[in-house]
């Protein structure tokens, strides 16, 4: 029930930080220059964020979500937030260099840590409850999170150790940050706002139509928790493969060299493309076995099932969307977030208001994932047929 919000607070906090900071430190401005005046925009960012949370946080557990349980762990994912946001900035330094070799140790060492937090000190705290438990599982992220960043600062070249002398607001630079981020934020924010009011338009349609909170917790439990982690699994490879085209199609496209820019698209597309087929139908038919081995459950299956196809298309959107941010399309990335959110909205409830129940919720993801897709394969068409 928390997830939502709480991806409606990363998005915010991160501020697509790692796209601006990657782009500048790409087009070869100070990387000192830049990582500072992005630690100032995120301090900002992140005092005024919660702030804002601590105040509303119960108002959003009682009377939106409808369930008083989610009041501590949205309290523990606002406690989170700086540090996510700091990781995202060192991130950004290494895809600006195109050096993701540092990413890829902090992210493997990163999860091993977590895992074995998970095993070790998780076990004995769920004694004390479930929103003891989820709380505590939350908080990890601030231990994970710390030991991603160190050991990312390891990777950092000497010369670009920043110094006392350094720590100077620069307006110019924060400007260029933000004339980056704020259009390429925009669209992620308003899928998240879309995706942080779906669980409280489900709760209160279906509580009117006369579907028990019980229900209603469960199987979007079953969705979010068990069947939509299933198949975001692949994301990990996909969003790789988005953080790196994305400095080399923005580094091509301000050079001019429209035939390299096509070759790393051609490349990337079908990279994603083999890894989604192979995925999903590993997901598809392994899905009993996933399931069992992952969550001891087999809840889910007919919902992955009915899913599963339609996210192949799903794991094109993001070299897609980073290929359009390249070309200086960001206003149209924002405009198919916004549209593909609405729509989906739209569907879900009138679908809901139709008794179609927890199915209302998947045929408007499925309907969301076609639309957006499409729409981005086509214009990033007419953008690469303007090239001679």
């Amino acid at each position: 029930m928390i997830n939502p919000t709480y991806s409606l607070l990363i998005t915010i906090a991160n501020f697509n930080i790692l796209v601006s900071t990657s782009k500048r430190i790409s087009s070869q401005i100070s990387p000192r220059k830049v990582i500072i005046n992005s630690c100032y925009i995120m301090f900002i960012l992140n005092l005024v964020l919660i702030s804002i949370m601590f105040l509303s946080s119960k108002f959003i557990s009682e009377e939106l979500l409808n369930n008083k349980a989610t009041y501590y762990p949205l309290l523990a994912c606002t406690i989170t937030l700086p540090f996510i946001s700091l990781g995202y900035i060192i991130k950004g330094y290494f895809y600006g260099k195109q050096n993701m070799t540092p990413h890829m140790i902090s992210n493997v060492l990163e999860q091993l840590f977590r895992l074995i937090i998970i095993l070790t000190i998780l076990p004995p705290i769920t004694k004390y409850g479930t929103i003891v438990t989820i709380t505590t599982l939350i908080l990890f992220n601030i231990l994970s999170e710390s030991f991603s960043i160190i050991i990312l600062l390891f990777f950092i070249p000497r010369h670009t150790i920043i110094k006392r002398k350094d720590l100077h607001f620069d307006l110019n630079e924060s400007k260029e940050i933000l004339n980056i981020s704020v259009p390429s934020i925009s669209g992620r924010i308003i899928g998240n706002i879309g995706f942080f009011l779906e669980p409280i338009i489900l709760t209160n349609i279906l509580l009117s139509r006369g579907s028990p909170i019980a229900y209603i917790t469960k199987e979007y439990g079953v969705y979010n928790s068990y069947v939509i982690s299933t198949l975001l699994f692949p994301s990990f490879f996909i969003n790789a493969i988005s953080n790196s085209l994305l400095p080399e199609i923005s580094k091509f496209n301000a050079s001019h060299n429209y035939k390299l820019i096509k070759k790393r698209i051609k490349q990337a597309l079908s990279i994603s493309f083999i890894i989604g087929v192979i995925c999903t139908t590993l997901i598809f038919f392994g899905s009993p076995f996933i399931l069992n081995i992952l969550y001891k459950t087999s809840e889910g299956i007919n919902y992955i099932k009915i899913l599963a196809p339609f996210f192949i298309l799903y794991y094109l959107q993001a070299p897609l969307c980073s290929i359009l941010i390249g070309l200086n399309k960001i206003k149209t990335c924002t405009l198919i977030s916004t549209s593909s959110i609405i729509i989906k909205l739209i569907v879900m409830t009138i679908l809901c208001s139709l008794d179609f129940k927890i199915y209302a919720l998947i045929t408007a993801e499925i309907v969301s994932i076609v639309y957006s897709t499409i729409l981005n394969i086509i214009i990033t068409k007419k953008a690469l047929a303007n090239f001679s």
